[in-house]
Formats: structure tokens, C-alpha cells, sequence
């Protein structure tokens, strides 16, 4: 490997697809998150511990924790950016956060997330660390601002309510050979029918992945709402949702994911 090292920070330019936007004209969610995972595997790749390094040698990154949050979105045909860079690095999870940018330096929001590396072969994590003697720690940006709460625990109670089931198919499976991260986001935000996107936007969302899925696997939706503790303010909405798998190999379901997810009454 060769010593000179690149800028912690990484700058990735994006456009706001016309395709890739919702009847308000804003970019979905999913594809933003899609944007946010293209600058990680990006900064992760140019700087030498990225998938095309791993791949060869049979291991990869698998995300483990995800929170977005968001005070406005990027408008159709508009350019926008995202930074990506390293927290902190340990020999089993590393943090990476992100900044959503507009061009004339509007900040739409941030991202904060949590990946771990796996050997591909037993599915198992492997050490961070040991991959070109922890080159990923010389890359650790501490100084720069991510200003939103790390993702939160779910804490889901017993009379979460089954409000949906999907099957999975091709386009669910990502690389990795498992259902892909940002498509169990889309199905969560599915949840909510149009009519309520007209009422509330999103404003965050937190998810944390707990095991695998994989295609042929159906996917159970459990949603509750959160009632207020004081601390929500009257036009916000949160929700809870579990997803569970299930299929001929496990009949009784296997949680997979947690979410919550905050909406403000636009």
C-alpha cells in the first residue's frame, strides 16, 4: 500500500433523478439512502479498504445500523452532496457519518451509521483492523460535525400489530446476496399510504439490521405508534416497526430488522 494517504472527508456529487422522486417532487428516502451507501463504498474503495478490495479476499461490509435525518430533501434536477467519513474504528464495527449538501451549501441533514465486516464464506464478522495493519484507523475523522442523536434503540412491546406481509424477489437482493439495506426501507415507508405523505414528511428514521434475509423469504411488518412521554411535540408522529422472516426453514418468524421512524406535520 502506498503511504500517502487521501483527505479524511469524502465529497460525492448526485442528482435528484426525476425517476427517483415522489409526487412532491423530493427525492425518495430510499434513494438517498442509496446515494449515502454509493459515497461510503466510494470513500471506503479510493482509500483501499472498500469492497473491491474485500471481495477477492472473501470478506465484506454488512450495514448494522442506520439513522437518517432530514429537514427538507433535494427537489427534482437538483445537484446535491454527500460527505462521508469515518468516526471511529474497532475490530469488529466501525461508525461512518454523513452530510447531505445542497449546492449553494444548504444542508438538507445528516446521516449516522454502524457497519461490520464479515467473512463471506462463514457469514461470520472478522477483524477491521486487520485489513493492511488498520489502515482504516489513519482515516478516523473525529473533528468534524454530525450533529444528530446516534441511532436509538427500538424497544417494541408485545402488542405491535401484523399490518403486512411481502414476499421477496430478484430485485429485493443486493450484492451481498441478502436482501438489500435500503429496500427494507422502502417496504417500512410503504406502510403509509399517499394520503399521509401529504400530510406529514419525513423527518427521521432509524434502523438497525439483527440478521439476514434472503430472496424466497417472507418479510412481516409489525408496526405500533409511540404515545407521547412529554418529549414529542404535538405535530410529530412516531412510529415502531419489527420485521420478522419467515419460510420453510423457520415457520415461526426470525426478527431481521427494527425501525422507528418520525414524521412532523408539514
Amino acid at each position: 500500500m502506498s503511504e500517502q494517504l487521501l483527505s479524511k472527508v469524502g465529497r460525492y456529487e448526485f442528482l435528484a433523478e426525476p425517476f427517483h422522486c415522489d409526487f412532491s417532487n423530493r427525492l425518495f428516502m430510499g434513494h438517498l439512502g442509496n446515494h449515502m451507501l454509493n459515497a461510503a463504498d466510494f470513500h471506503s474503495n479510493d482509500r483501499g479498504y472498500g469492497m473491491n478490495y474485500l471481495n477477492p479476499i472473501h470478506k465484506t461490509w454488512v450495514l448494522s445500523r442506520l439513522a437518517i435525518e432530514m429537514t427538507d430533501m433535494p427537489m427534482a434536477y437538483s445537484k446535491f452532496f454527500v460527505e462521508t467519513w469515518v468516526e471511529s474504528a474497532m475490530k469488529f464495527f466501525t461508525s461512518r457519518n454523513f452530510s447531505v449538501l445542497g449546492e449553494d451549501g444548504h444542508q438538507y441533514g445528516y446521516g449516522k451509521s454502524i457497519w461490520a465486516m464479515i467473512d463471506t464464506d462463514t457469514r461470520q464478522p472478522t477483524d477491521i483492523l486487520s485489513i493492511h495493519d488498520g489502515l482504516i484507523l489513519k482515516y478516523v475523522e473525529t473533528e468534524k460535525e454530525c450533529p444528530i442523536e446516534r441511532s436509538s434503540r427500538v424497544k417494541m412491546g408485545d402488542d405491535a400489530k401484523l399490518v403486512r406481509s411481502i414476499n421477496t424477489y430478484y430485485n429485493d437482493v443486493d450484492v451481498n446476496g441478502h436482501i438489500n439495506s435500503v429496500k427494507y426501507i422502502e417496504h417500512v415507508l410503504d406502510l403509509f399510504p399517499l394520503e399521509w405523505y401529504e400530510e406529514y414528511k419525513l423527518n427521521r428514521l432509524d434502523i438497525a439490521y439483527v440478521a439476514e434475509s434472503h430472496q424466497g423469504d417472507v418479510l412481516n411488518f409489525y408496526q405500533e405508534e409511540v404515545v407521547s412521554d412529554g418529549d414529542m411535540k404535538n405535530n410529530e408522529k412516531v412510529f415502531q416497526i419489527r420485521i420478522t422472516k419467515t419460510s420453510q426453514k423457520h415457520v415461526e418468524g426470525i426478527e431481521v430488522v427494527r425501525c422507528m421512524i418520525k414524521f412532523i406535520k408539514d
